[in-house]
């Protein structure tokens, strides 16, 4: 595991003087900076979404980012004339994304003082940077993968699904079925690692232990047969929503070891952590093992632990741990569990592989 910089999921652009040179107000024909457009293109082909948070006429300011050919490329834009330091925490809300991984752009200084004021975590740029960005290691993922690239698309698709829910009358599980929602779980090859680095870096919330696997962590997992390296991809009649789950598993005789789950947090409303591990409980039934889950509470991961209670994972002491040897950390927890049959998800179809068989037949002589 290695130390590598925070990576910035959001830059949140202001737009007179800092997109364009001048006022629009002032200008209805204000033209865009040298370098803009090549900047918010290239952080959208990495992954990095662009937002707004402007003070500023909407309709005015929207309708020039339209002629200019820029709008598709902002995803939840605050235009309007509240406090910058607000649109910035609407935006991160409605991502549900970290306050550390957002950054902001101003060519004021009072206006980044603002935002830094009320939300410190945000990280604020000089509109004079703007040239910089993309050679910044915050703005720079080592690997872009296919999921990355289409990040934009697959927020913008979750607004449109959003607005229907809005519109959906009837209960919540009638909505998720009326998604056709697909859930597969598959073992990963050389072609997921890229995916599955990147979902242990930028998922915090979700992420059990708040560990990070490398790329060379993760192949020599790979490469052991007591391991399982899963991925986990969902897609709906919206479209798809990528790699949006990693499990790693080591498999002793009697007990299984679930050292990381990682969920991204846009599927948590369709309940996606609870049908990864209902699943990898049914499995461990099947082959008549035990569960011990690895858990470290983070500033962030609240809601993984809850997920855990809620599966039925404690931490009541059985001998079956002493399998595992001390933990690599004092803060890090074993949460146990005797596995018990589950039923298959109501919400959404499920492709995956039958651990358990897997499990039986690797433990037969010869």
């Amino acid at each position: 595991m290695t130390d590598k910089p925070t990576l910035v999921k959001c830059l949140v652009w202001d737009l007179d003087n800092t997109v364009w040179d001048g006022t629009l107000l002032e200008n209805p024909d204000v033209e865009l900076f040298p370098g803009i457009r090549e900047t918010i293109v290239e952080l959208d082909s990495r992954g990095v979404l662009n937002s707004i948070a402007s003070k500023n006429d909407y309709d005015l300011a929207w309708k020039h980012l339209e002629k200019l050919g820029l709008a598709e490329y902002f995803v939840h834009p605050q235009i309007g004339w509240g406090r910058k330091s607000d649109s910035v925490a609407q935006i991160a809300e409605r991502l549900n994304f970290a306050l550390t991984t957002i950054a902001f752009i101003d060519d004021l200084p009072t206006e980044r003082a603002e935002v830094n004021y009320h939300s410190d975590a945000v990280r604020c740029y000089d509109a004079a940077r703007a040239g910089e960005l993309t050679g910044l290691p915050e703005f720079s993922p080592e690997v872009v993968t296919v999921d990355a690239r289409r990040r934009r698309e697959m927020y913008q698709a979750s607004f449109r699904r959003d607005a229907e829910k809005e519109a959906f009358n009837g209960p919540d599980e009638d909505f998720l079925r009326s998604l056709d929602l697909v859930m597969a779980i598959k073992r990963a090859d050389e072609v997921d690692l890229s995916r599955v680095e990147e979902l242990t870096l930028r998922t915090s919330q979700m992420n059990a232990t708040g560990v990070h696997y490398s790329d060379a962590d993760l192949r020599k997992l790979l490469a052991d047969p007591a391991h399982e390296v899963l991925t986990v991809t969902l897609a709906d009649r919206f479209g798809p929503h990528g790699a949006v789950g990693v499990l790693l598993l080591e498999r002793h005789p009697g007990l299984w070891h679930l050292k990381l789950l990682a969920t991204s947090c846009r599927v948590v409303a369709f309940g996606a952590g609870a049908v990864l591990l209902n699943w990898l409980i049914d499995e461990a039934a099947r082959a008549g093992a035990h569960l011990v889950a690895d858990f470290r509470a983070t500033d962030r991961n609240r809601m993984m632990e809850i997920a855990y209670r809620f599966a039925g994972f404690t931490a009541d002491a059985c001998e079956c741990l002493a399998v595992l040897g001390e933990a690599a950390a004092d803060d890090l927890q074993r949460l146990h569990l005797v596995a018990d049959r589950r039923d298959a998800p109501t919400t959404m179809s499920l492709a995956a592989p039958e651990l358990a068989v897997a499990a039986e037949t690797a433990a037969r002589p010869g």
